[in-house]
């Protein structure tokens, strides 16, 4: 009988979501919808501290549902960021995920470049993250985690690069460059800086004949979020953990 219970107890053990330690702080860009969202519930689910952030907070009700600090961000708009930087004050962050993004899908050949919509993408995909980790920075030095997970594609990568897509490819990889960059100037602070492919997920960007669903690319994501450590300060990851070309 004994033996008995205690399998089972150890049966619901292991069912149970791996829990973050104490306080342990995330913020999630771009969190209202998507990949975003189902980074929110998966964290909260596994007993982290999350704040949400969205362009119209009062709008994402799915995220403001989870219970979780909703912050008001347009990546694009230095006063918003500035807006949320004062409001977090000092509190620390130990995970930061710039997810927010922007894809225009017109963009096939040269002749259908919309200069336009190029800056547009690298304003939402290539500067706004940077500009969310230069104001969040003193919070995420603060933080035990020092981590920030820059969600990227591996339509950025060069060598993998078989055209279209001019200005969400360069974006993507104006991204890794950046992360890069961050990654060799804070190393010796312990900072772990990794770019992320989360693959072809059936979302609003990604369409309905995407190959991944968005709980199995989060799954993914946050599996591989876990494992991080030094060693992987300024590498280019999937899902899977698999590293991908620059």
């Amino acid at each position: 009988m004994k033996l008995t219970l205690l399998i089972f107890i150890l049966a619901i053990s292991w069912s149970l979501p791996v829990a973050a330690k104490d306080g342990t702080t995330v913020l999630i860009t771009g969190a209202n919808r998507g990949i975003g969202l189902e980074l929110a519930k998966q964290y909260v689910a596994k007993g982290f501290q999350v704040i949400g952030t969205a362009r119209k907070p009062t709008k994402a009700k799915a995220l403001n549902a989870l219970g979780v600090t909703v912050m008001q961000l347009d990546v694009t708009d230095p006063a918003s960021v500035a807006a949320m930087d004062k409001a977090l004050d000092s509190k620390s962050i130990d995970i930061l995920i710039n997810n927010a993004g922007y894809l225009y899908r017109k963009e096939q050949t040269l002749a259908a470049v919309d200069f336009e919509q190029v800056e547009r993408t690298l304003a939402i995909n290539s500067i706004g993250p940077l500009r969310v980790i230069k104001a969040l920075i003193d919070n995420l030095q603060s933080g035990q985690n020092k981590t920030v997970i820059n969600i990227s594609s591996n339509l950025g990568s060069i060598e993998n690069s078989r055209g279209g897509f001019y200005g969400y490819r360069a974006s993507k990889s104006a991204l890794n460059m950046f992360n890069k960059n961050l990654s060799a100037e804070f190393a010796k602070q312990g900072f772990i800086f990794t770019v992320l492919h989360p693959g072809w997920v059936q979302t609003d960007m990604g369409g309905e004949t995407a190959t991944l669903t968005v709980n199995e690319s989060v799954t993914g994501l946050v599996k591989v979020i876990s494992g991080l450590t030094t060693t992987d300060n300024g590498k280019f990851y999937d899902y899977t953990g698999k590293q991908l070309p620059w």
